[in-house]
């Protein structure tokens, strides 16, 4: 009997975990990132062919893979069926709609269909049983159960802008949890979606897998007898969703474009820089924030090339006109592929870090990043005479935050910018510094004249004993 395959594919930036099951030189794959390239190079060194492609749910912090992979291979694409009316897909591609107790088979490999609600209407997990085994081995839960923590049943309403929907999400997911932990036996292996660092939740693990039995022991979430309670916890303290989850919602739902190659954008020198800024277009300058703010072109934002940069990216760029990046010849192709797995296709070109020394000797000296000293800022807040804007998540500033500053976390500050006066400086700050320097780059192309980092940031403002107000304990 031919022994089954698994294999996890992970991506560190989005928290992202896919799946490959195989078996007799067939394969399923499971919540596919946009780049399908892995997958196929997996399958020819299993030298399996992939026949099924699925994915556990509509998703909203990437753009799914399933559609491009299922046309690169000719596999059977499988979509929920369960999402009801208002939660289904709207294209089809030929695609077979699962329903809960459907199965499937991949080799000798049997895989049952589960239908999870909660974190999504349309939500299932996939549960796996080799060979000629009695019981399964495992199960693929998607964004249902991580390891640490549950997909959180909110985004609908708070992303997708789904009213009313997050109550009845939290109760659902409950009645999925408990019919979960009933009908699947304890040493079931957990294969979850997500690890530590994803939106998806607020407590993932960075722990891979685990078991079910363990889950029950020690997830909160199964502790939870009494649903009232479950659905006011599941419900508190869930970071801010980035902007772009509901446009990856929507794109996920209606069908992504087939992406086949991206193309390297061309290179673009000072001149047209310059042209393009004084035409309103978004210039991303991916150098670290420390750099940028020792000197940067006047305009353009300010989002680094590292692990976070498609989730800010996702927040601060236009997915309806062009944008350029500044960005080292080495790692455009890097920034090109984050930005393509959040669905900003279309970078118009992109310069190279020296162009901000040659702006420079051309049209004036570079911009640079004031910081303010907290004392004087301290001052200036109990005068009134600034304002203190706070971007870090709702749940880190209800936590501990500075008397009298405004909460904007950086996921919403495009669509919230108007809340902010115009009238005096406004002195912005995070925990350490990373997305402040994001935030306060946005502030400034949106015409702030008066913008300062608050040296130190909140870290150094706590330590060193300053007023503070929340549940921060020092």
């Amino acid at each position: 009997m031919a022994a089954m395959i698994l294999r996890r594919f992970y991506d560190e930036k989005l928290a992202q975990a896919s799946w490959m099951i195989g078996c007799s030189g067939q394969a399923l794959v499971v919540d596919p990132a946009r780049d399908v390239e892995p997958y196929l190079r997996a399958a020819e060194e299993e030298r399996v062919r992939i026949t099924l492609v699925t994915e556990t749910h509509i998703h909203a912090d990437f753009v799914s893979g399933a559609r491009e992979l299922a046309a690169r291979t000719g596999a059977q694409l499988l979509l929920s069926g369960e999402g009801g009316a208002d939660w289904s897909y709207g294209y089809d591609d030929g695609a077979k709609l699962l329903h809960d107790g459907d199965e499937l088979t991949v080799g000798n490999v049997r895989i049952g269909v589960m239908h999870t609600p909660g974190h999504t209407p349309e939500h299932l997990s996939f549960v796996v049983t080799d060979g000629g085994a009695d019981a399964p081995m495992g199960v693929l839960t998607g964004d249902f159960v991580f390891v640490g923590d549950v997909g959180r049943p909110d985004l609908l309403e708070r992303a997708a802008s789904q009213a009313g929907t997050m109550e009845a999400g939290a109760r659902t997911l409950f009645r999925s949890l408990r019919r979960f932990a009933d009908e699947v036996p304890d040493f079931v292996q957990l294969w979850p979606g997500h690890g530590a660092g994803s939106a998806c939740g607020k407590a993932l693990s960075a722990i891979p897998t685990s078991t079910l039995g363990y889950e029950k022991r020690f997830n909160w979430a199964f502790r939870h007898l009494d649903e009232d309670a479950f659905a006011a916890e599941v419900l508190a303290g869930q970071p801010e969703p980035p902007m772009y989850f509901a446009r990856m919602k929507a794109i996920n739902r209606d069908g992504p474009p087939l992406l086949g190659e991206v193309p390297r954008p061309a290179r673009i020198d000072g001149a047209r820089l310059h042209d393009l800024l004084a035409d309103g277009a978004t210039v991303v300058d991916t150098r670290p924030v420390a750099e940028w703010a020792r000197g940067h072109v006047p305009g353009t934002l300010s989002v680094p090339l590292g692990k976070s940069f498609a989730t800010w990216a996702g927040s601060v760029l236009p997915y309806d006109r062009p944008f350029y990046l500044i960005v080292d010849d080495a790692r455009v192709d890097e920034a090109v592929h984050d930005l393509a797995a959040i669905g900003l296709d279309a970078p118009g070109g992109y310069a190279t870090p020296d162009v901000v020394d040659a702006w420079a000797a051309e049209h004036g000296p570079a911009a640079t990043l004031a910081d303010a000293d907290p004392a004087e800022a301290d001052e200036l807040r109990a005068a009134g005479a600034v304002e203190i804007v706070d971007v870090r998540n709702g749940s880190e500033w209800a936590a501990g935050h500075i008397p009298g500053s405004r909460n904007l976390p950086l996921g919403r500050l495009a669509e919230r910018i108007g809340e902010l006066p115009r009238d005096r400086p406004l002195v912005v700050h995070c925990q350490s510094g990373a997305r402040a320097g994001v935030a306060i780059s946005l502030l400034k192309a949106r015409g702030f004249r008066d913008v300062r980092h608050l040296a130190g940031d909140w870290a150094e403002w706590s330590r060193a004993g300053r007023a503070a107000e929340g549940g921060f304990d020092g």
